[in-house]
Parts: C-alpha cells; sequence; structure tokens
C-alpha cells in the first residue's frame, strides 16, 4: 500500500471511529428504549470495518467512558466488565473479515448481543450484592434480565442494519460518483 493510500485509509478510519463514538454517547445519553442501543452493532461495525485494530477497540472504550462521565460509573467490577464485553464484538468482526459478510452479519450481531448479555448480567450476579451467591441467585439474576434481552437484540439487529446498509449506500454512491466523474 502507498504512502498515499495508508494516509487516506487512516483518515477514513477515524472518521468512522469517531463518527461511532459520538453516536454511542449520544445514544446513551438522549432518552432511549432499555438496551435498544448502538454500542454493541457500532462495536461490531469497527471490528468488520476499520483496519486498525487499536482504532477498532477504542469505539466501545472510548463511548463507554465519555457517556459514563456524564451518567456516573456503577461498580468498577461491574464497569469492567462491560466494557470488556463491549470489545467482545470487535474481535467478533476482526474475526468475521476472513468471511462474506451476508453470512456473518446475523450470527455475529446474535453472538455480540448474547455475550454482553452473559457477561454483565454474571458481573451483577457477582458484584451488585443483589442476589445470592448460589445457583438459585444466578438463576434468579438472568431470569429476571430475560425481559432484556429482546431489547438488547433487537436493538443490535437494527443498528447492524442501519451502519452496514449506510456503509453499503455510501460506497455504492461513492462508486456512482467516481463513473460519473
Amino acid at each position: 500500500m502507498s504512502q498515499t493510500q495508508s494516509d487516506t485509509t487512516l483518515r477514513t478510519d477515524a472518521l468512522v471511529v469517531l463518527f461511532l463514538i459520538g453516536l454511542d454517547a449520544a445514544a446513551r445519553l438522549l432518552p432511549h428504549t432499555p438496551n435498544f442501543m448502538p454500542l454493541t452493532a457500532s462495536a461490531l461495525f469497527a471490528g468488520m470495518i476499520v483496519s486498525r485494530r487499536s482504532l477498532a477497540l477504542l469505539v466501545p472504550v472510548a463511548a463507554m467512558l465519555i457517556s459514563d462521565l456524564v451518567l456516573g460509573f456503577d461498580d468498577w467490577r461491574i464497569a469492567v466488565a462491560d466494557y470488556v464485553a463491549l470489545t467482545l464484538p470487535v474481535a467478533i468482526g476482526i474475526f468475521g473479515r476472513r468471511y462474506r459478510l451476508s453470512r456473518v452479519l446475523v450470527p455475529a450481531a446474535l453472538a455480540s448481543s448474547l455475550l454482553f448479555f452473559a457477561v454483565s448480567n454474571f458481573a451483577v450476579w457477582a458484584f451488585s450484592g443483589m442476589y445470592s451467591h448460589d445457583l438459585a441467585g444466578l438463576t434468579q439474576c438472568f431470569v429476571l434480565a430475560l425481559p432484556f434481552l429482546k431489547y438488547t437484540m433487537a436493538g443490535d439487529l437494527a443498528w447492524v442494519a442501519v451502519l452496514f446498509g449506510g456503509a453499503f449506500l455510501v460506497q455504492r454512491l461513492a462508486r456512482h460518483q467516481a463513473v460519473a466523474a
């Protein structure tokens, strides 16, 4: 790759990352349906689209930090689990680059939703003090969280459609303009 191509790629990656961080932080700060958020979808999108892995990982972490500065932080152990859970879709996206997008996108989005659900609720069970530290408490925690899972999965699928569909349209318009020029 030439220096000019490398500079263009870095600029494009930086713009995508800044857009996603802004979108995610704003979505957390504005009124919304519980768990119907772009965070997981944008982390997956960054993992698949952004060429530099470090920049892709920055998306969920920076968005959470910025919005947590305004909203306040939870128990640090739960927050760490949530931050880690939101980096997993980036890893899934990086792994998914090897495959045809149409084959991996929906399974990757659903896996990201389920991983976040499992990690975040396990952390709530382990660290919040709301549940007994036995199988009954763990079961109760996950059962009580199930109503939120439908919003998480619906939000992740909707935002994946918006982000990847939007990227497809932008690429198509750019190709059309290049041909017309």
